[in-house]
């Protein structure tokens, strides 16, 4: 079974600052990270392996210096890893984005099953990982909190709702996005640790995934980041204090004094 998981390096969350004259997020001198729900989904992929035995690539899109996500995931017991890399690439919406991972996808050949995590803390879309499924045109379900192989040509899993859980049987290929109960991210070993070190990455650009170039970046994104910025600071802040039943006859008193529909 071959099986790739997408990972994604993102500014460290903790650090991030937005630049007020041109209300783009600050990376300068900001951390990078794997993205902390993509470390489920690998840890996802490896504990299928180790049950039921596969190879697991890690892939992720960005520029020379997100291979360190790569090793880190190697360091974990990834087998091995594939680095998109292009300033084609670069821009690249939640769409444009999924399309070079579902060209990677092709090219690697046979995949039984991609991981995702749940969503990227820097966008918070969750939609790179349905996108996928779709221009891949394979079946997925999201917000998996458990999950195993249910003979050799499907997969059980068990999904989070608004109302509760979900039990589905998908077949493969498939693509699921996980959450952080199917288990705690595993420790990189020394044995890993050196693998990582010594490993030697593949590079794909556009034209080694077969993609033109309005299909990539900023001219292949339906949708653009025009402005970021933080939520004004109000002045008008009421503080509710005393017990629960106190405070809810106040917030009452306070919504029916600025005459809000319906009280």
């Amino acid at each position: 079974m071959k099986i790739v998981v997408c990972i994604k390096q993102v500014p460290d969350a903790k650090n991030v600052r937005i630049d007020p004259n041109t209300h783009t997020l600050v990376r300068q001198g900001v951390e990078s990270i794997i993205n902390p729900f993509d470390l489920f989904a690998v840890e996802a992929a490896l504990r299928l392996k180790d049950r039921h035995g596969a190879h697991v690539t890690a892939i992720t899109m960005g520029p020379p210096q997100a291979e360190e996500a790569l090793r880190d995931v190697l360091s974990r017991g990834v087998d091995d890893a594939v680095l998109l890399s292009d300033r084609a690439f670069a821009g690249a919406d939640t769409w444009a984005t999924a399309t070079a991972l579902a060209a990677a996808v092709r090219k690697m050949g046979d995949v039984s099953l991609i991981f995702c995590g749940k969503q990227a803390i820097d966008g918070d879309t969750a939609q790179v990982g349905p996108e996928l499924a779709t221009i891949l045109d394979i079946p997925y379900a999201t917000f998996v909190k458990e999950l195993n192989l249910d003979g050799p040509d499907h997969l059980k899993v068990v999904r989070r709702t608004d109302e509760g859980t979900e039990v589905w049987r998908l077949p493969l290929p498939a693509l699921v996005t996980v959450l952080r109960e199917v288990g705690d991210p595993r420790v990189p070993s020394l044995k890993h640790k050196m693998r990582a070190k010594k490993a030697t990455l593949p590079v794909w650009g556009i034209q080694d995934v077969g993609l033109d170039q309005d299909r990539v970046g900023l001219s292949g994104s339906y949708t653009q980041v025009v402005k970021v910025f933080s939520p004004p600071r109000r002045a008008d802040r009421v503080m509710l204090q005393g017990p629960v039943e106190d405070q809810v006859e106040q917030l009452y008193r306070y919504l029916k004094e600025a005459k809000v529909p319906g009280l």
